[in-house]
């Protein structure tokens, strides 16, 4: 059965009575999927469940809808379980698969240590979802195809929910997910639209706006479909990914007490990092296993410490966490040996007929980058003022974390206002708490937090339910 029939035999069930708890996931990206499945595992109590995203579409949202075949993801095999426990869930689906098994028989018997196109961990999420949702009769489910611009109390303390539509909706929980109060994108980098230009210079040009995996997706991509022309990479810091190792690098880190202060926490990273590669291991492995250590570590810090490390080091974190699979790496390295491929560090402006303005790293002048194409392959990141956050905060439901990176919230995603204090039955699950909890874009930490939400939602607002 198809996630679309499945959606719709739970639709046209019997309408939710008016004593049945209603839940809403506003988002259907990875962490709106992932927390639905997180309640259908561990919620007993029959729930309505309500997911709210303008696509129409039942897709893998914002980080999976936008992936072509091609596109590989970041992370093995083994960082992509969505069942909490059990790390070999998604090798597992892919041992099941004969048509995959077939086609990459040098894995055999396992696929841990590989890396798979996006396309088919999004196939690997919406079964698992179909699943979940197959086992439990006694909850309904429906999808609402319009955006939610603002969340408030309302009756009853629970939560209203207006949309465009004159009939505003009330749910005793949210959770607000992934893809919503992110900075927009502009329209023709969300489809990968190309914004085109008179030709200015002797031969194609295009310039990639971004640093991240997503700016060599798309300089890959270019390249496999035949494109021939100068490609112009502008990045603000001009650090690209680095290398995974080729194979798996197990997690270390030094024993010792952690440092306190930033000065002192990079240099004991630094050594680490060294001392593994005279032992004979990596600085992948370091950084592997930095990641048990993060929040604490981010927890220390004063808030200019802080400050400090979103201007200077975020940047060189990022392209250090957030790695290539080797064999795009070598690509990449081969596009910048080249010549065919730059890098230019520096401010990215406005778009012009002609290209896009751009004013060089240590510069206060601007310049005009000639070129016929070009695709905004940034990061979107948390926007505070954007209507539906603003209602949030405004409303005393959500406040911005120390630095305005995001909301603040705890490890279950819980919002924390400045007294100290959580507001029962809302939940921001995912990026939007990344101001608060470094590595929470990265898909174990999505997964622990779902879980750890849907226990809370389970234990906290409805006392007669228990896990599954």
């Amino acid at each position: 059965m198809t996630v679309e029939s499945l959606f719709a035999s739970k639709i046209n069930a019997a309408a939710p009575r008016s004593a049945i708890l209603r839940i809403a996931i506003v988002g259907r990206g990875f962490s709106g999927m992932m927390s639905a499945i997180a309640l259908m595992k561990t919620v007993r109590t029959p729930f309505h469940l309500q997911l709210f995203d303008p696509n129409s579409a039942v897709s893998g949202g914002q980080a999976l809808s936008s992936a072509r075949a091609s596109t590989i993801l970041n992370s093995r095999v083994r960082d992509l379980s969505v069942a909490l426990g059990d790390a070999d869930d998604f090798n597992d689906w892919l041992c099941s698969n004969a048509e995959f098994r077939a086609a990459v028989p040098a894995a055999i018997p396992g696929f841990r240590q590989i890396f798979v196109p996006r396309e088919l961990f999004s196939d690997y999420v919406y079964q698992r979802f179909s699943e979940a949702l197959a086992a439990r009769k006694d909850i309904t489910v429906q999808v609402t195809p319009e955006p939610v611009g603002s969340i408030r109390r309302g009756q009853a303390n629970r939560f209203l929910l207006e949309t465009a539509t004159p009939t505003n909706r009330l749910f005793d929980t949210v959770i607000l997910a992934t893809g919503y109060g992110l900075s927009e994108r502009e329209p023709e980098a969300e489809d990968h639209s190309p914004v085109r230009a008179q030709r200015l210079v002797a031969r194609p040009h295009t310039v990639l706006l971004g640093s991240g995996i997503r700016v060599v997706d798309q300089l890959l991509q270019l390249r496999d479909g035949g494109y021939t022309g100068q490609i112009t990479i502008v990045s603000k810091h001009g650090f690209l990914p680095q290398s995974h190792t080729p194979n798996s690098a197990d997690p270390v880190f030094p024993a010792e007490e952690l440092p306190q202060s930033l000065p002192d926490i990079v240099r004991f990273i630094r050594t680490a990092c060294r001392q593994a590669e005279e032992q004979g291991r990596s600085w992948q492995s370091v950084m592997n296993g930095l990641r048990k250590h993060a929040r604490s570590l981010w927890r220390s810090l004063p808030a200019h410490q802080k400050r400090q490390f979103n201007r200077h080091l975020r940047a060189i974190y990022d392209s250090h966490r957030n790695r290539l699979p080797e064999a795009m790496y070598l690509r990449l390295k081969q596009e910048l040996a080249s010549g065919n491929t730059g890098l230019r560090c520096g401010t990215a402006g406005r778009r012009g007929l002609s290209g896009i303005f751009f004013t060089p790293a240590g510069s206060n002048v601007e310049e005009v980058i000639y070129a016929e194409r070009v695709f905004d392959c940034r990061c979107r990141r948390p926007d505070l003022a954007m209507p539906l956050i603003q209602s949030l905060i405004t409303s005393g439901l959500a406040a911005p974390d120390e630095l305005s990176l995001g909301l603040a919230v705890n490890e279950r995603g819980e919002p924390c206002l400045e007294d100290g204090s959580t507001v029962n039955g809302l939940f921001a699950i995912g990026p939007l708490g990344l101001g608060s909890l470094p590595d929470i874009d990265l898909v174990p930490e999505i997964v622990s937090q779902a879980y750890a939400a849907a226990n809370r939602i389970g234990q906290q607002l409805y006392p007669q339910s228990r896990a599954i």
